[in-house]
């Protein structure tokens, strides 16, 4: 999203409420979220900017009411608005990011000045965490937000995340006043339409996808580690549908507080998920292994699985669409498509 210097696939007929302020709404989830919430009937306020990467595309079939670049959003909430919730999905997730400064104010201050404010006036606010903050994984997967102090993270993004679930988690342990409803979602490696504006942070998924076109053998890092075989790292792999559905439950059940893992609770191998995209493009499986780049070593995350326990006890009812068929959905209904955008 950027620097702020002071601060209808879901459910047909559902009633429409108050007003929602979508952060990141012409992003990658955000624009999916945004479909979903338009079908509904929602009024909602996108922040966000457009610039020239083509993430008008995003925004292309269900424009929104109303469009704030992120330096108008003090203004915009100065005006005290009549909001319901505020999803917070900007940031900059550039794994590769390397500007300390800029990310801090985009992923951290910014999160830390929306959670105030609207806690102040009894906003519910729903913030996007990452699975970046576990580091190698060796701490292991548990979303336990009392348990967050153990974490390392690899690289500055997961810092900057979990800099504010840290945030966060301190002001709940403190008693602090927080907002009417608050849950932050920690996801995983999330894949589907409406990524392309992102370069080289798209989903393996849409890579593996553009190397077929190119009458290109899939290709796949070999592995960093000794005890990783080729093309058997392992991922918990979340199709966007998934996660948009568990944004919308939040939305609809207000009592629900907390922090959350966001995955399928099943991690899958890049080979397997190689596989998969040649089924959906009706290719032969053939897969070459190339060198990862120096800049990946020791910053790789060869394993990642989510512990769903939390979010399961909390009520979270929907199923998890299994590799195949969300890489199958992504691969034929959108980036085969002569329009790939939801």
């Amino acid at each position: 999203m950027g620097k702020v210097a002071a601060l209808a696939r879901h459910g047909a007929g559902v009633v429409a409420g108050g007003m929602i302020l979508l952060t990141g709404g012409a992003g990658f989830i955000g624009s999916n979220l945004h479909a979903a919430l338009v079908a509904r009937g929602r009024e909602v306020v996108v922040v966000d900017r457009l610039r020239d990467q083509g993430k008008w595309r995003n925004l292309g079939k269900h424009p929104p009411a109303q469009m704030v670049r992120p330096e108008e959003l003090p203004e915009f909430l100065g005006t005290h608005p009549p909001l319901e919730l505020v999803f917070h999905l900007g940031a900059i997730s550039a794994t590769t990011a390397t500007d300390g400064d800029l990310v801090w104010a985009s992923n951290a201050e910014l999160s830390m000045q929306l959670w105030h404010w609207c806690a102040a006036r009894d906003v519910r606010f729903v913030y996007a965490s990452s699975a970046a903050t576990y580091g190698d994984g060796n701490a292991g997967f548990d979303d336990d937000i009392a348990d967050l102090g153990r974490l390392r993270p690899l690289n500055l993004y997961g810092w900057s995340k979990h800099a504010f679930d840290l945030h966060v988690a301190r002001a709940v342990a403190a008693g602090e006043r927080r907002p009417k409803q608050w849950a932050g979602l920690k996801f995983f490696n999330v894949y589907g339409p409406n990524e392309y504006h992102k370069g080289g942070m798209v989903s393996v998924v849409k890579v593996k996808h553009d190397e077929l076109r190119a009458g290109l053998a899939p290709r796949l890092f070999k592995s960093d580690r000794a005890d990783v075989a080729d093309g058997a790292q392992r991922r918990d792999f979340i199709y966007v549908d998934d996660v948009v559905d568990v944004l919308l439950w939040l939305l609809d059940t207000q009592s629900v507080n907390g922090l959350f893992n966001l995955g399928t609770g099943v991690a899958r191998s890049y080979l397997d998920l190689a596989h998969a995209v040649c089924d959906a493009a009706g290719a032969p499986r053939r897969v070459e292994f190339v060198d990862m780049p120096a800049a990946l070593h020791g910053q790789y995350q060869s394993f990642t699985e989510a512990r769903m326990e939390r979010l399961r006890a909390a009520g979270y009812p929907g199923q998890f669409t299994p590799l195949e068929e969300g890489v199958r959905r992504y691969v034929q209904d959108f980036l085969a498509a002569a329009d790939p955008y939801r």
